[in-house]
């Protein structure tokens, strides 16, 4: 394992000032890299040339004793093509796809992607179960903060749907555990839904007022 930072400085050399001084200057199309960290996206708008540098990434790391993610490497063909609908792709905890604009354009969206979201639930439960039994102004105090947390860094435009969902689920799991705290089940639905209206989580918000097609 290498850490973040690390592997910024690292791959900088690796991947960064090779792929601008030594890759894109022999190729007929534009390219361009997108990374953070461990993580990196080159974009081509040849196909032909983007195998070729595919084909040769692998040597490259190896030189320096790295390897590729078997599972994160390959190659997407992302734009709409011969009535072909584009792939999509995971980064940085988004999936980047191609969708219709208000005006009816074709642009790039993001959401979040299908694997986080599920983390994000499936931790909000372990929390929900292992404080079930603390005060409900206390619980409800934390699982605000988890829940804007969330917001903070998946809350861009378009992606309000699955903040959503996210939302929903979290009221959902945050009752199953608390009517799990009495074996009696004295906590009815009428009850819990008396406690949403009281205590209730933060509604699905877009924190950044824009998306991440200025990159692309």
């Amino acid at each position: 394992m290498i850490s973040p930072l690390l592997a910024n400085i690292y791959l900088h050399y690796v991947l960064d000032e090779w792929f601008e001084k030594d890759v894109k200057p022999r190729l007929r199309g534009r390219a361009f890299e997108v990374r953070f960290a461990d993580d990196a996206v080159l974009a081509f708008s040849n196909e032909a040339e983007a195998r070729k540098v595919l084909e040769v990434l692998p040597r490259r790391f190896a030189r320096f004793g790295l390897t590729l993610h078997p599972a994160k490497t390959r190659l997407v063909r992302f734009q709409p093509h011969g009535g072909q609908r584009a792939e999509t792709f995971d980064f940085l905890g988004f999936t980047h796809y191609w969708g219709k604009s208000r005006r009816g354009y074709w642009v790039i969206k993001q959401k979040t992607a299908k694997d986080r979201l599920k983390r994000a639930l499936r931790h909000l439960s372990v929390w929900c179960r292992a404080n079930r039994h603390q005060p409900l102004l206390i619980q409800h105090r934390h699982l605000c903060r988890k829940v804007k947390g969330h917001f903070a860094y998946y809350g861009i435009t378009g992606n309000y749907e699955a903040l959503k969902a996210l939302v929903d689920q979290a009221r959902r799991i945050w009752v199953k555990w608390l009517r799990r705290r009495s074996q009696r089940g004295g906590f009815s639905w009428d009850k819990a839904n008396l406690l949403l209206k009281r205590l209730p989580l933060p509604k699905a918000r877009i924190v950044h007022q824009r998306t991440l097609q200025r990159s692309w």
